[in-house]
């Protein structure tokens, strides 16, 4: 079968892999639809340490084709996107609905595929750039037909992700004040985030300002290209700042935006050992520096939300999607976004 394949020094689509069958409490699907994330780019550039070789891709949606022992809440046919929460759901984090945080879904990597007789890992638990895949049966939520996959599919990363981050870790409220810098993928999804939660001013930064139209369209009240200006719309600063760039100068700016009582939220990846700094003294009344991991998402009860808003029109998913490329057009997918040019790119099978 086709997928996309990283062994350490280049990216390919290959054509012999293999997948191994389900096993118990685990779920083979067959991937119609897969977004391409920063995060995947991020494990070619080193950004993120992965071992390889692997099959990339975190942000699928499909059909499923069989289902291991034990599993009922999916069957071979139903829809699905899907997750990279791979979590164990007995731990005391799970137990506290708190799954981003189960210690079995992080740094595990399994290896379901095969090439020439030799194992391949899977990325994020998921590897969703191949034309089937293996997940944990928590990864696997179903979702309704009358989705098309193409939007699905970004459900499992980007919406999670960028909409989680507003409405589980931040807790934007009706009225609040909201920053978003950057409007890749993931800032898009935190300014639906703050719409849909109701907040009353949501200033987009981007320094690209081709972005504007789009920005405001996901739900951007205003639009700057540098977060110099951020005070002229917000004279008292924000009460909630997203960076979801990745750059420590931005990781600073968004601290020093908040208003009292904000909170700065990190959803961009910088390098693993980047450092940051920030003044003390401008925490002392009641600011927050907060991590956030996937959203701080529960998967099984987020997506279904996610899925039926889209439904009213309340959360966009096909405005998300820029374009659609065949699996074998990979490499002009990697080029459309690292040049900006699309808000996602989705891969097909």
């Amino acid at each position: 079968m086709r997928g996309v394949l990283f062994d350490g020094r280049r990216t390919e689509v290959v054509d012999d892999l293999e997948v191994r069958d389900p096993g118990p409490g685990e779920v083979r699907v067959a991937i119609s639809a897969a977004g391409l994330c920063h995060s995947d780019l991020s494990v070619v550039d080193g950004t993120i340490p992965f071992p390889v070789p692997v099959v990339l891709g975190h942000e699928g949606a499909g059909v499923v084709e069989a289902v291991g022992a034990g599993i009922a809440h999916v069957r071979p046919g139903d829809h699905v996107a899907l997750s990279t929460l791979a979590s164990c759901g007995a731990c005391a984090e799970c137990d506290r609905g708190r799954p981003t945080m189960c210690r079995q879904a992080i740094g595990r990597p399994g290896q379901p595929f095969t090439r020439g007789g030799r194992p391949v890992f899977q990325f994020a638990s998921n590897s969703a750039f191949a034309e089937r895949t293996v997940v944990k049966a928590v990864q696997a939520v179903r979702i309704p037909k009358d989705i098309p996959l193409s939007s699905a599919a970004l459900i499992g990363c980007g919406v999670l992700t960028g909409v989680g981050a507003v409405l589980n870790r931040a807790k934007v409220d009706r009225g609040d004040s909201v920053l978003v810098i950057g409007t890749g993928g993931i800032g898009l999804n935190v300014l639906q985030g703050a719409r849909i939660a109701g907040a009353l001013r949501i200033v987009a930064v981007d320094a690209n300002p081709a972005k504007e139209a789009v920005a405001r369209q996901f739900g951007a009240t205003h639009f700057l290209t540098s977060v110099d200006g951020v005070r002229d719309v917000l004279p008292t600063g924000a009460d909630h700042a997203f960076e979801c760039v990745g750059r420590i100068e931005l990781i600073r700016a968004a601290i020093d935006s908040l208003d009292r009582h904000g909170q700065a939220v990190l959803l961009g990846v910088p390098s693993a050992t980047a450092e940051a700094s920030f003044l003390v003294s401008s925490l002392f009344l009641d600011k927050s520096i907060l991590g956030c991991r996937y959203g701080s998402s529960r998967p099984q009860r987020d997506i279904p939300l996610y899925a039926e808003l889209y439904r009213e029109g309340r959360l966009l998913l096909d405005e998300l999607v820029t374009e659609t490329y065949p699996v074998e057009d990979f490499e002009k997918a990697v080029a459309d976004a690292e040049a900006g040019r699309v808000a996602r790119g989705v891969l097909t099978f």
